[in-house]
């Protein structure tokens, strides 16, 4: 047993050892949002902040408040209320943002600490001259995952020296206040939104998958009205790694990789001597991205979306029904040509790379703006990755604020991300009651301020105090009749 063990181990830290590899050929990349400092003016100015990889960043929006630096349990690795500390701001002034140490526990279990006393984000001031870094989850922490997906406040962390200018100015008695600001966390060059869901069919892989699980089941109506309507480009993604050569005919790979040890995944309870195999986790996945394939041949790519939700309740792992026969029976159930599906699929027991899974490969290492796809699930979002709890009020705020001004679909302003600056004085901007004429356009980011079009007319004006057009005057008597 102990020697079972311990080749079981060689051969997964050589596919650790693997990924890394590919990382250091690639690159991975921090995503930053903007921190400005407003007060007081000793240290007014901008900064960048590398947002956390949980919670709920506010994407396309910005965020003011107050800094806190706590005098006891700087790290924040205890709870709050053991201190008697609480961040809960009063009715009327801006929200608390904590500042906390780096070190002695995970990042998330700082965050956590603070947003229970009442903190409306976390700045994690680092405690070494570094490069900015992503603030993730630890994978292997089972306890961690458990309050990682109630995490709500966003967080960020940033660098050593201007952490220090922070904490300089609070204990000299300053107020510090700050605005955190997503607004251009994602490009949004014209009207419609690219975006890749990095995924995995494995359903027992633990709280991740869950919440993976959710996530897809819950953002599915909103991802459908966003393709049928034209506005976004989807594409879901599923990661796989290769097995050494010298390996390849192991028991370890040969229950893990098809195609002679070339795309493999773990095994799902990680136990090579019961259940599922790593081999049946690639077969699924290969076999939802030709779902992909086959429905977008036929102009209808959201079809995905069906197929993953109805295939992750009908066929989970726990009742032994994931497999070809019961994937069969929802494919059919949907209307796709199986054969297709089949042949785009190919022979898994070739000695030769499989087209799909060899592209799914190479589209790990990242490109342009996007750095590596290294982490499980990965939301990309024109071309930069998300970071934050995949949740679909916050998923949605993300794409919608991909979008260029002015452009975003209906469902961008729905109840889930809404804030119609319109209805509040008109938002500021001119308007003609009679007519029932306004220059007031709600958009995803807040209104702005554009005179109207009319009966095909444009009508030129600042859009705050004045909009005339040829039509008006006459419009005008019409309206009032």
């Amino acid at each position: 047993m102990g020697c079972s063990k311990r080749s079981e181990s060689a051969i997964l830290l050589g596919f650790l050892l693997l990924i890394f590899a590919e990382s250091v050929v690639g690159r991975f990349v921090v995503e930053k949002n903007s921190l400005r400092v407003t007060s007081p003016d000793s240290i007014k100015g901008t900064h960048d902040s590398a947002i956390g990889n949980f919670g709920i960043p506010q994407y396309g929006g910005s965020m003011a408040g107050t800094v806190m630096y706590p005098k006891e349990n700087r790290k924040g690795c205890k709870d709050f209320d053991d201190f008697g500390i609480s961040f809960k701001s009063k009715p009327g002034a801006l929200p608390f943002f904590v500042l906390v140490d780096r070190g002695d526990c995970f990042f998330a279990l700082k965050v956590w600490n603070a947003q229970n006393a009442g903190a409306a984000a976390v700045l994690v001031a680092d405690n070494m001259e570094e490069a900015l870094i992503t603030m993730d989850s630890p994978e292997e922490d089972h306890a961690s995952l458990k309050y990682i997906a109630n995490i709500t406040i966003p967080s960020a962390l940033i660098d050593k020296s201007f952490g220090e200018s922070l904490k300089k100015a609070i204990s000299g008695g300053d107020m510090v206040n700050v605005n955190l600001d997503w607004r251009e966390a994602v490009p949004h060059p014209d009207d419609r939104v690219e975006y890749e869901l990095w995924t995995n069919s494995n359903d027992e892989c633990g709280v991740k998958c869950d919440m993976l699980m959710e996530f897809v089941r819950d953002f599915k109506g909103a991802a459908q009205i966003l393709e049928k309507g034209g506005y976004t480009q989807f594409t879901p993604h599923y990661i796989t790694w290769y097995c050494p050569q010298a390996f390849t005919i192991s028991k370890q790979c040969k229950s893990q990789c098809i195609n002679h040890g070339r795309y493999c995944a773990p095994d799902p309870e990680q136990d090579f001597s019961s259940g599922y195999e790593g081999k049946d986790v690639v077969l699924e996945n290969l076999r939802q991205l030709c779902v992909f394939i086959v429905a977008n041949e036929t102009k209808k790519p959201w079809v995905w979306w069906d197929y993953v939700t109805d295939f992750q309740i009908g066929c989970p792992m726990k009742e032994k029904k994931y497999n070809k026969e019961c994937a069969n029976s929802v494919i059919e159930s949907l209307g796709l040509d199986l054969k297709k599906i089949e042949k785009c699929m190919g022979d898994p027991n070739a000695d030769s790379d499989n087209p799909v899974l060899k592209e799914e490969q190479n589209a790990q290492i990242g490109k342009g703006s996007r750095g590596d796809v290294t982490i499980l699930p990965t939301l990309v979002v024109n071309s930069r990755q998300y970071r934050g709890k995949l949740e679909k009020a916050a998923v949605l705020k993300a794409i919608c604020s991909g979008f260029e001004e002015t452009t975003e679909p209906s469902v961008c302003l729905s109840g889930d991300v809404e804030t119609n600056e319109c209805l509040d004085n008109n938002g500021g901007c001119w308007q003609e009651k009679t007519a029932n004429i306004t220059a007031c356009k709600d958009t995803f980011r807040g209104r702005v301020c554009v005179c109207p079009v009319v009966n095909g007319v444009r009508f030129k004006g600042d859009g705050y105090r004045s909009c005339t057009g040829m039509q008006f005057s006459y419009m005008h008597c019409r309206f009032s009749l």
